[in-house]
């Protein structure tokens, strides 16, 4: 019998290639936002935005916690709604692959649900799981605009950037942000008690590093998604998400078995007839 219960899944960029370019997009309408709607100037958005991840994850909480506040459905629209779905095709490999695994999956993202649901419809696998772990989930009051509730409040992108790299990476120098997401663990923790999971027979697929990391240290199997070459962190790597029945045959191994009893249950027995 296979060692695990559930199969996590992250969304961009390991259900589909990063070849697709999302990422890339994202970041641009991420910038386009800070310029468009929050005044950061031009020429500080990209250094401002890089260190914001850096440090938080997402822009967005990054953004939250140095004081910026904006309505969330706003930047998911902005940010996701104008990006290329139309690009994605169905994916029809993997829609059986998903659906003849025999253990639960549940998807596990940081984005909003509009998107998620977007990206799974455009892939055509929409039906291919059993929960979904996404940003509304993790931050059920922060729905709307943000409850910043104490660090320090700066407007100026690049004077936000200073501050924050010369925290040296220290956490407990950077202003909190309300926003809890991915890679950090409390959004892990709130994800395992939302999917009822247990950690330990869990395989986690992602295909950021920091995800990965995150997911080792408090008790995942962890699948770095997108490469061959595994990192700190990560128990393996695919190349690809459709490598998934060569690289773990043994989850498909219960169904097997199972299929297997029923037959030999349903085998008739014939008894002999004498004269």
């Amino acid at each position: 019998m296979t060692k695990y219960e559930c199969l996590l899944f992250d969304v961009d960029d390991t259900l589909y290639s990063h070849s697709y370019g999302f990422s890339n997009k994202c970041s641009k309408n991420i910038e386009e936002y800070m310029i468009q709607k929050l005044g950061i100037e031009e020429s500080e958005v990209s250094e401002f935005n890089r260190v914001l991840y850096k440090n938080y994850g997402t822009s967005m909480a990054g953004l939250k916690a140095v004081g910026y506040d904006f309505d969330n459905d706003d930047y998911h629209s902005f940010v996701h709604g104008r990006l290329p779905y139309e690009n994605l095709k169905p994916d029809p490999v993997l829609r059986n692959l998903l659906l003849s695994l025999p253990i639960r999956k549940v998807i596990f993202s940081n984005a909003d649900e509009i998107h998620v649901a977007k990206v799974l419809r455009k892939l055509g696998l929409e039906d291919c799981f059993d929960g979904i772990v996404n940003f509304e989930s993790l931050n059920p009051t922060n729905k709307t605009s943000s409850n910043f509730d104490g660090g320090y409040l700066v407007r100026s992108g690049s004077s936000t950037a200073i501050n924050l790299d010369a925290t040296n990476g220290c956490s407990s120098l950077l202003p909190k942000s309300p926003i809890v997401c991915k890679p950090f663990e409390d959004a892990f923790e709130q994800a395992f008690k939302i999917a009822n999971i247990n950690p330990h027979k869990t395989l986690f697929f992602d295909d950021s590093t920091r995800n990965i990391e995150c997911g080792k240290s408090i008790g995942l199997h962890t699948v770095l998604v997108g490469t061959s070459r595994r990192t700190k962190g990560a128990d393996y790597a695919l190349e690809s998400i459709h490598n998934i029945r060569e690289a773990f045959p043994e989850l498909w191994a219960a169904d097997e078995i199972s299929k297997n009893i029923k037959c030999s249950e349903n085998v008739a027995i014939e008894t002999p007839v004498t004269a």
